[in-house]
């Protein structure tokens, strides 16, 4: 049974939008549950399409992701969900609450999936064509398919174009299994939207829904004017095939945070091109919506991807990261003799420069990353407790390494001081619990809202375990699984 248009259509609002840190409580998010698509990940076809693995859907829909929109919708939204949890997870439901096309879904404002935007925004004939159109010539359908599109419904259109499949099961094009992760299609910054680049033909579809929502859909309209992308250098056109990566566009949202108002950090990664962060900073100084933007350059290598991998935010003092690329790892390498002996040393150092509208092009330098972070939470945010880093798997060898490869840094703030993170990562709950944080699962935190023996307001300084065995597989955290539309003031 699908969603009415009447009942698409109830939603005319526009909304606010408006992110200036990583830790200011959430207020609304965008997050789009595993679908089919993911589903059809088959090995042959995993690394192409960015995964290190294929997933059992169900078991990470069910057992593992459910928890996270669970816990998105009592901290964000919770009159949704307060009360109703053993009605929504029982068996005869089949998780209607949580699809975007069924008539039982959720439907908040706080916690939205781009499903329901875009079944919304495909009930206006016009954006209908011009989509089907733009999806079609990007994945090379026949006309008779692309035709055979126009007769579904807008809930049956936006699951196909996400899912590729059509409702008589038949695979038109490839899925996109990474819209999960949303942070990489868009970035708040303060009043501002960052359109993504990606820099994978993976994902070039997912940048192709996310652009036509943000710039029709009815909540974000009256943002148009506030849409930032990055267009390609016209000298790439001119270039030869093996010369066009030098000036190439690529950004992906999880080498992009917004730490305090006037300070953006962007990493160039495996994803993330330096012309993009040249062409960025530029917009961003010239639009006068952020002061400072520091640039992190991070070795180009699958176990890092985006420099959320690496480090996140948790308070305003208080952040974890991989050890191996902190002050301690930098140490450790500069003092190995034999490596300095090579013709060639390999190094996954990393190079922090610091760009402000004040200096102008001269940029300042950080040596380690734990010296920015620090001059963040001191600087930044006037924060005037120590700052306290905590590191994957507690910095011991080898669950540092193996932790950060299963999100162990990649933790999404729902208020200061509580964050999600994964339940596999052993160390790294340790070394939080060894600073004095709460650790407790999922399941039992929701158990205890239901009880009425804990609710949001009360959690303070915790990290919220979710179930992970196929999540982890996905190679993304919860940092990555949000894409942030409104966050409370920092100060």
């Amino acid at each position: 049974m699908l969603v009415t248009d009447e009942k698409i259509q109830k939603n005319e609002s526009k909304i606010d939008v408006s992110v200036g840190s990583e830790v200011g409580t959430l207020r609304r998010v965008i997050i789009h549950s595993p679908d089919s698509g993911l589903g059809k990940v088959v090995p042959s076809k995993a690394q192409d399409w960015l995964f290190e693995d294929i997933v059992h859907l169900d078991t990470m829909r069910r057992a593992e992701y459910d928890y996270y929109v669970k816990i998105l919708l009592y901290f964000l939204d919770p009159g949704k969900v307060k009360g109703k949890i053993k009605g929504i997870d029982h068996p005869d439901q089949k998780r209607n609450f949580y699809k975007p096309e069924h008539p039982e879904y959720h439907n908040s404002d706080k916690v939205i999936d781009p499903q329901f935007l875009l079944a919304h925004l495909l009930t206006e004939d016009s954006i209908k064509q011009r989509l089907i159109a733009a999806v079609c010539a990007v994945e090379r359908v026949p006309y008779g398919v692309q035709e055979s599109l126009f007769t579904l419904s807008p809930t049956e259109l936006a699951k196909t174009l996400i899912s590729g499949t059509l409702p008589s099961k038949a695979m038109i094009f490839a899925p996109i299994p990474n819209f999960i992760f949303t942070r990489d299609i868009g970035i708040t910054i303060n009043d501002h939207i960052l359109l993504n680049k990606p820099a994978k033909m993976a994902r070039t579809r997912e940048a192709l829904l996310t652009q036509h929502i943000f710039y029709h859909h009815p909540l974000f309209r009256h943002l148009k004017n506030k849409i930032i992308e990055i267009p390609e250098s016209e000298h790439h056109f001119l270039m030869p095939d093996g010369e066009k990566d030098y000036k190439r566009v690529t950004l992906e949202g999880g080498d992009v945070m917004i730490v305090s108002p006037d300070h953006l950090l962007i990493g160039i990664s495996e994803r993330t091109s330096p012309y993009a962060v040249n062409q960025v900073i530029k917009i961003l100084f010239e639009k006068n919506i952020v002061s400072k933007v520091s640039v992190l350059k991070i070795p180009k290598k699958r176990d890092f991807m985006h420099i959320d991998t690496i480090f996140t935010q948790v308070k305003k003092n208080v952040w974890v990261l991989l050890g191996a690329l902190s002050r301690k790892g930098q140490e450790l390498e500069e003092s190995d003799f034999m490596e300095s002996l090579q013709d060639v040393k390999v190094t996954d150092k990393l190079k922090i420069l610091q760009f402000s509208k004040e200096h102008g092009e001269k940029p300042v330098y950080f040596e380690y990353l734990e010296d920015l972070l620090d001059d963040i939470s001191r600087n930044d945010l006037k924060c005037r407790e120590k700052t306290v880093f905590i590191y994957s798997g507690n910095n011991e060898f080898p669950f540092g390494a193996r932790e950060q490869w299963t999100d162990s840094c990649n933790l999404l703030a729902l208020k200061e001081g509580v964050v999600i993170g994964y339940d596999r990562n052993d160390k790294t709950a340790e070394a939080f619990l060894e600073v004095g944080f709460t650790v407790v699962r999922a399941a039992h935190l929701l158990e205890q809202f239901e009880k009425g023996e804990n609710s949001p307001e009360k959690v303070k300084n915790t990290l919220i375990l979710l179930p992970s065995a196929e999540l982890s597989r996905a190679r993304g955290g919860s940092h990555c699984m949000s894409m942030p539309l409104l966050r409370d003031p920092i100060f």
